[in-house]
């Protein structure tokens, strides 16, 4: 009798842990990469991802006015990215939003909100490489 209670208990620990096991790989596949893990390799080409503290856009800019830029990602979706005086813009050198251009190649970074734009905390225009495409970090 006692042996069948031992087996028992050790039968019940494997089906828990495998349970554990199969629902902790379940999660892992559902988490979206942190900053800088981009699944494919790169760190988030043409994507919008939520970071910690809330959106990651990069595309092209589609339109580009006082308040605001419309990025065309590589999916062909667009979102809308709010800027503020306050939005940190950076390139190679030291860059103004007055830098950023409709058609150059952006990543923005900063706070989702709920209609789905982004309000940027950063924009970094994205150099072209000699081939005349934007660099992602695979090409450095």
């Amino acid at each position: 009798m006692n042996r069948t209670h031992v087996v028992t208990g050790v039968v019940g620990i494997v089906v828990i842990a495998s349970g554990a096991f199969y629902g902790g790989m379940t999660y892992g596949k559902s988490v979206v990469p942190s900053r800088g893990q981009g699944g494919n390799g790169q760190f988030g080409v043409g994507s919008m991802r939520r970071t910690a503290n809330g959106g990651f856009v990069s595309g092209a800019v589609l339109t580009k006015d006082a308040t605001s830029i419309t990025i065309k990602t590589r999916d062909g979706s667009t979102k809308i990215v709010l800027v503020s005086p306050s939005t940190q813009v950076m390139k190679s050198a030291s860059g103004s939003f007055d830098d950023v251009a409709v058609g150059a190649d952006v990543i923005a970074t900063g706070a989702a909100n709920a209609d789905g734009s982004v309000s940027a905390q950063s924009l970094q225009i994205r150099p072209v490489n000699d081939s005349g495409r934007m660099q992602t970090p695979g090409d450095r």
